[in-house]
C-alpha cells in the first residue's frame, strides 16, 4: 500500500478483536493512524493491540455494541483520552446459517440487532462530534449478501442491504458538511464468520463454510479496502471474480442471477 501519513487521526473500529476488524485496524495503524480497539473480549483486544506499531499510542476500549449505555461510556472515554475521532469503522457483525422456515423470531431479531440496529446506534452516538468537528469518515462493513439474497443468510442479507441504505441516506444529509460516508461490500473472506454464524435456533454453526476457507486472505482485504477509502470511494465491493460478477449481474439481469441462484448449492 502507498504510505500516507494519518498520525494525527483517530479510527475507531468496532469487531476489532478478530478478522477484518482485526486486519482493518492493522492496516490503518501501519499508517499512522491511533486506533481504538472495540470489541467484547479484552483479552483478545489486547491480543490485537500487541500486534499493532506504536501499541502506546492505541486504545482497548471493551463494548457490546448493542448496549447503547455502553456505547454512550466508551464514546466518552474515547474523547477524554484521544479528543476527536476522525473515522468510525463499523465492523462488528453476525452471519447466518439457516432457511427462513428454521429461523426463530428471535434469532431474525439478534441478526437485526447486531448487524442494523447496533451500526446505527454506534454512528448517531458519535455522530455530533464528526458535526462539530465538521470533518470524518464513517464506514459501514456490509456484505455481498447485502447486494444478491440467498439461501440460509435471509435476515443477514436483508440487515447488511438496511444498512446500506441507511448509509446512502446519511451521506446525503452530512456531505455538505465535511464528512464522507463509505459502503464496503465484502465477499468471501477467510475469517471465522461462518464458525460464528447463526443457525435458525440461535446457535453458531461451529465450522467454517468451504467457500469462506477459499476466500481472500484478511490483510488482502483489509490492503485493497483502506486503499479504497483513502481515495474517498463511498461503494466498494471486494472480492473474487465470482461475487463482482453476481454484483454486476444483480443490476443489469437480476433474473439471470437469480435463476442460477436457486440452482445453486448455498450454504
Amino acid at each position: 500500500m502507498k504510505a500516507q501519513n494519518l498520525q494525527d487521526q483517530v479510527v475507531w473500529v468496532t469487531g476489532a478483536s478478530s478478522g477484518i476488524g482485526q486486519a482493518l485496524a492493522i492496516a490503518f495503524a501501519e499508517l499512522g493512524a491511533q486506533l481504538v480497539l472495540s470489541a467484547r473480549r479484552d483479552s483478545e483486544l489486547q491480543r490485537v493491540k500487541a500486534l499493532l506499531p506504536n501499541q502506546d499510542q492505541h486504545l482497548c476500549v471493551p463494548l457490546d455494541i448493542t448496549n447503547t449505555l455502553q456505547i454512550e461510556q466508551a464514546l466518552q472515554q474515547v474523547l477524554a483520552e484521544k479528543g476527536r475521532i476522525d473515522w468510525l469503522i463499523n465492523n462488528a457483525g453476525l452471519s447466518q446459517r439457516a432457511l427462513i422456515q428454521d429461523t426463530s423470531m428471535e434469532t431474525e431479531r439478534k441478526i437485526m440487532e447486531v448487524d442494523y440496529f447496533a451500526h446505527v446506534a454506534m454512528t448517531k452516538a458519535v455522530l455530533p462530534t464528526l458535526l462539530k468537528q465538521k470533518s470524518g469518515h464513517v464506514v459501514f462493513i456490509s456484505s455481498v449478501a447485502g447486494l444478491i439474497g440467498t439461501q440460509y443468510r435471509a435476515t443477514y442479507s436483508a440487515a447488511k442491504a438496511a444498512i446500506h441504505m441507511w448509509a446512502n441516506s446519511l451521506r446525503a444529509e452530512v456531505a455538505a458538511q465535511g464528512i464522507d460516508v463509505s459502503v464496503v461490500f465484502p465477499g468471501f473472506v477467510k475469517t471465522n464468520v461462518s464458525l460464528n454464524a447463526l443457525t435458525g435456533n440461535g446457535e453458531a454453526q461451529g465450522f467454517q463454510d468451504e467457500a469462506i476457507e477459499q476466500g481472500l486472505d484478511a490483510d488482502e482485504f483489509a490492503e485493497q479496502t483502506v486503499k479504497a477509502l483513502l481515495q474517498k470511494q463511498e461503494y466498494i465491493v471486494i472480492g473474487g471474480r465470482k461475487e463482482k460478477l453476481g454484483v454486476m449481474l444483480s443490476r443489469l439481469a437480476p433474473s439471470i442471477l437469480y435463476k442460477q441462484i436457486r440452482k445453486a448449492e448455498v450454504k
